[in-house]
């Protein structure tokens, strides 16, 4: 037998191959580092921040009980934005969350991330994402570096998957820090669902369908999706209008409903709270996207489309008894004709089902906004 004894070779990742592909935040120590709780910059996506300056969807103690898990995931910052004006060379964040990245089968930028665009109103653009290892609880990372001073927008959107304990904004110093362009309305588009709401599994936050559309109306979002706990609770509809100025409220929890019969008697009272508080906003009531193994698993076809069924009825039934601001939208068919090549898992859409979606339903909210606006000026 012939031994080799030449070393064994070293072990090496193929990230640390490719230069892209560095972790490098050297100019971190050269930077001025302001917090976002402060003037001029705006947080926008925690109805309740405003009093309690703290990033969280839901309030620090709801004035209802709330089960423990949605307590919990209502500390994820999903559809949390920061938007500010700045003509520094160099934008980075400093973050601590509240846990390091741990899911299978979403990416750390998702789940952890922090990512940026510039350009402002009807022009966003891509600018950068946040780079840290896998895990880390705490980072440092640039999002955007050029050469020349100038002033742009800014739009950084935070974790889908994770709470934000601190975050911080890094500039040059020097540079001039000022307000955002304003939303092109105070009214706020609420949307309560499950974990496709909540953002599960996009790359980065800022391929959220609700983030998506909050770029492209111009418009603040509210996130009230709760990853498999978006079960339709009477506390979450009081919760829900508790938040002010609502241009509509979009019901997406479908998926998290435990069954057709469940859903049959937590939809109609979820709809009943609401409108209690608020007779006249718009609610658009979403049913479900395929999942991708209706075709080899006709139960969970059969169920969608039972579902769906009683979702049509209930809306025709309130529209007859008087109830003129109710839509349904039909998403069987937003992600094609192979719903399951637009998910990671067969639930739970890639960027590339995300942008289907907001495609979808973009038209609907422009409509149903619109229409509310115009009856408001008569």
């Amino acid at each position: 037998m012939v031994q080799n004894n030449s070393p064994e070779p070293e072990k090496v990742s193929p990230f640390q191959l490719d230069q892209n592909m560095k972790i490098d935040n050297a100019k971190a120590d050269e930077l001025i580092w302001l917090s976002p709780l402060e003037e001029p910059f705006r947080v926008s996506g925690f109805a309740w921040f405003d009093t309690e300056r703290i990033y969280r969807r839901l309030p620090a103690v709801p004035e209802v009980p709330v089960r423990p898990e949605v307590d919990t995931l209502a500390n994820c910052t999903s559809g949390g934005q920061i938007r500010f004006r700045t003509d520094s060379r160099n934008v980075s964040v400093r973050v601590r969350l509240t846990a390091g990245s741990g899911m299978y089968h979403m990416p750390s930028t998702g789940e952890c991330g922090v990512d940026a665009y510039i350009g402002g109103p009807g022009e966003w653009k891509h600018a950068g994402t946040a780079r840290f290892q896998p895990g880390q609880a705490e980072y440092e990372s640039s999002l955007f570096t050029v050469e020349d001073r100038k002033a742009r927008s800014f739009l950084l959107n935070m974790p889908l998957y994770q709470g934000v304990e601190e975050i911080w904004i890094g500039t040059e110093p020097g540079a001039e820090v000022l307000a955002p362009d304003p939303y092109d309305s105070s009214a706020r588009v609420v949307i309560y669902g499950t974990s496709i709401t909540q953002g599960g599994c996009a790359s980065r936050p800022g391929m959220s369908y609700t983030n998506i559309l909050s770029r492209r109306l111009h418009l603040e979002f509210i996130n009230l999706g709760f990853s498999g706990n978006g079960k339709g609770e009477p506390e979450l509809a009081e919760l829900a209008a508790q938040i002010s100025e609502p241009a509509c409220l979009v019901i997406d929890y479908e998926a998290n409903c435990g069954g057709t019969e469940a859903y049959r008697q937590t939809l109609p009272r979820y709809i009943e709270i609401y409108r209690k508080f608020h007779p006249e906003v718009p609610i658009i009531l979403v049913s479900r996207i395929p999942h991708g193994a209706e075709s080899f698993m006709p139960e969970f076809r059969e169920g969608r489309l039972e579902r769906k069924k009683f979702q049509m009825e209930l809306i025709r039934e309130l529209t007859e008894a008087g109830d003129p601001n109710l839509t349904f939208v039909d998403g069987s068919d937003w992600l094609g004709d192979d719903p399951g090549e637009t998910t990671v898992d067969g639930v739970h859409p890639t960027d590339l089902g995300f942008k289907l979606m907001a495609d979808r339903l973009e038209p609907v909210l422009r409509q149903v906004i619109g229409d509310m606006a115009a009856a408001a000026r008569r």
